[in-house]
């Protein structure tokens, strides 16, 4: 199991490996997924809030983020 330590302002830092593994880079956005006792941390179906398209923009709450998370 990979760890990282949460500060006093409740920040971490993602491990590499995890970046590396999600391909993440700086300015991403994350997504958390919460099932039950544990949150599953992965990209967002958006990416950046600047390029979020206005014929998608109904689908881009965030009930339909998690209801839609891992389709």
């Amino acid at each position: 199991m990979i760890t990282s330590k949460l500060t006093a302002k409740a920040q971490t830092t993602i491990p590499q490996a995890v970046r590396l593994h999600l391909g993440l880079k700086e300015g991403d956005l994350l997504g958390f997924a919460i099932e039950g006792e544990r949150v599953v941390l992965c990209k967002p179906l958006i990416r950046n809030v600047d390029q979020k398209s206005p014929v998608l923009a109904e689908w881009e709450s965030e009930a339909d983020q998690r209801s839609y998370y891992g389709l």
